[in-house]
């Protein structure tokens, strides 16, 4: 870097921010700060398009006119941080930036004040330019300078103010939960911090505010919210971070209808930050409807439904068996070339799946029950159809036939990215959300040979099953919901158990014993027989939803410092050893890896 001198910031006030300038100011003074983005030097004069986080403006220093802040421009590069003076000037017609929202001006700088130097950027600073993620991680002080990840991380906190402006308009109260808890058998695993005090025990990390925000329905402060840090130690994704966001919920004496009269138009005032005008109320479908229309309890119903076919060819000799047999078809595509039938196929097989993927042949030889199909699924000679039914006599799991349904419903995505550029069906700036309700209140679990909750054990369930807990709990439902949009699963909730001989019936069917639910959840249990009135709620995940608003293919897009896909931060170097006398302190010895 070159040898120049610094300046101190002083008194100096920003007059306008480098993304506001337009014709209105020709003729005016101005005083901006910012980032340097971009230099040319034409000899007796240099632009600079100087940035900050609400755009960028064109400084043009002048040799002649002004020589000394035209010197020491010479001096400035990429990521300078400086200030100058100068007054706005009209562009000429023909150096009009139209890219820019202040392409239309410039200012002539008269002084200049240089902040800061800036070592050569890890990487451009430009969005067309790619870097690895490891680099951009490790830099992400400066990757977080770039146009798009500004636009991410200013749509995240417009969306989260537009949260806190809509729930506190509703009657909402924000609430806190604590960090340091205790740790509960269901869900995923937790983050476990050692406790110094109390040598020999942990406090867990909150995978969710879920039993505190019913502990405050019980407190009577009726509606609860919170934008919430939850951490959970599990394998990461594109939309899974160790630590993520969520919008948490809770509401005293609710009908569900009521919670979904709440959360709908907060969803739409989320997709308006980002540009979007969504129509509600938002479609809805329960459990069993979603797994037989679309193999999927988070269906993207921007791809055409899955028509069930078995009856179709009752008396015929096509080996589907009594489970399942289901139509996929997808309009627009044209004949699916042999390479694109194998592909197909193989990915059936592979889930157990028998596919019929000559829809010539099976017309040819299944005449009249394929009338009957194409009639059914509505499906012309220009689109794609095939069907699908279980290779086996049986399907394995509690409910054989939705193991088949998911498979019918995973071919159905599969085949629906195939042929996504001949028919684009997964549009990116589609959006449809929709409800699912009435899921299972319980899942068999085969490693550990039981039932265990199919969302968390604090679900109510419909009066009408209520003998189902003991009796039938494959077949027992929940009172619980989620928002589904194009095939992500953006939000979860419940009616809960608000009564405490309900509780313990449901602790039982999952196999806890008295004493075990009472070391687990014995704060709840008590809390129940203090007057609990009926509650529920739910929690939307922030990360999710601005990822998909944002057009980003990951979370980590979204989130200011992720970790990578080991659950590595590259910036800080984290994790990292901790010292012996740290150790000592919590009494914690560490075993030598094997």
């Amino acid at each position: 870097m070159p040898d120049i001198q610094l300046d101190f910031l002083g008194d100096l006030k920003r007059t306008h921010d480098c993304g506001a300038l337009r014709l209105e100011h020709e003729g005016q003074r101005v005083l901006l700060m910012g980032w340097v983005h971009r230099r040319r030097d034409l000899g007796g004069v240099i632009f600079i398009h100087l940035r900050d986080r609400e755009g960028t403006s064109q400084l043009v220093f002048r040799g002649e006119s002004f020589p000394e802040p035209h010197a020491r421009a010479e001096d400035l590069r990429s990521e300078y941080v400086i200030g100058v003076t100068g007054i706005v000037e009209k562009r000429s017609a023909d150096t009009i930036n139209p890219n820019l929202p202040t392409g239309e001006v410039e200012v002539v700088v008269d002084k200049i004040w240089i902040f800061n130097e800036s070592k050569t950027p890890p990487f451009p600073m430009e969005d067309t330019v790619d870097v690895s993620e490891d680099a951009r991680l490790k830099y992400r002080y400066v990757d977080l300078r770039r146009p798009r990840m500004q636009r991410n991380i200013i749509l995240r906190s417009k969306m989260s103010f537009a949260v806190r402006e809509h729930l506190y308009g509703q009657g909402f109260l924000e609430l806190e939960t604590p960090f340091l808890t205790k740790s509960t058998p269901e869900g995923s695993r937790d983050f476990l911090v050692p406790s110094r005090i109390n040598p020999g025990t942990f406090y867990a990390l909150p995978q969710s505010p879920q039993i505190f925000k019913q502990l405050f329905m019980v407190a009577g402060y009726d509606k609860y919210f919170q934008i919430v840090r939850c951490l959970r130690d599990e394998d990461l994704r594109a939309d899974r971070q160790l630590e993520f966001t969520q919008i948490d919920l809770e509401v005293s004496f609710p009908q569900q209808n009521d919670l979904f009269a709440a959360v709908e138009p907060l969803v739409q005032k989320m997709c308006a930050c980002a540009g979007f005008d969504i129509p509600a109320p938002f479609p809805r479908l329960t459990y069993v409807e979603a797994m037989d229309r679309y193999g999927s309890d988070k269906p993207d119903t921007r791809v055409p439904q899955l028509y069930r076919v078995e009856d179709c060819f009752a008396n015929t000799d096509l080996p589907i068996g009594t489970l399942p047999c289901v139509a996929i078809t997808l309009p627009g595509t044209g004949a699916p070339s042999r390479k694109e039938r194998d592909e197909m196929k193989a990915f059936g097989n592979e889930r157990g799946l028998r596919v019929f993927d000559d829809a010539k042949r099976l017309d040819r030889d299944y005449a009249d029950a394929m009338a009957k199909v194409r009639t059914r699924t509505g499906a012309g000679e220009n689109d794609l159809l095939i069907l699908a039914g279980w290779a086996a006599p049986e399907a394995k799991g509690a409910r054989p036939h939705e193991t088949v349904l998911k498979a019918c419903g995973a071919l159905r995505m599969f085949a629906a990215q195939m042929f996504n550029d001949r028919h684009q069906l997964l549009d990116p700036k589609v959006f449809q959300w929709l409800w699912v309700t009435d899921f299972p209140m319980f899942e068999w679990d085969d490693e550990d040979e039981r039932w265990v909750a199919a969302h968390h054990p604090f679900c109510s369930v419909p009066d009408s099953d209520m003998d189902k807990l003991e009796s039938d709990p494959a077949n027992c439902r929940a009172l619980s919901y989620d928002l589904v949009m194009n095939g992500n699963e953006l939000a979860s909730g419940s009616i809960r158990i608000h009564r405490r001989d309900i509780q313990s019936k449901v602790f039982k069917a999952l196999g806890l014993s008295d004493e075990e639910a009472r070391a687990k959840f014995g704060f709840l249990l008590d809390a129940l027989e203090y007057g609990a009135p009926p509650h529920g709620g739910m929690a939307l995940g922030l990360d999710r939803i601005v990822m998909l608003l944002a057009g980003e293919p990951s979370i980590r897009e979204v989130i200011p410092f992720p970790k990578t896909a080991k659950g590595t931060d590259v910036m800080s170097d984290s994790p990292s050893p901790v010292s012996d006398k740290q150790l000592r302190e919590l009494g914690i010895a560490l075993r030598k890896p094997h």
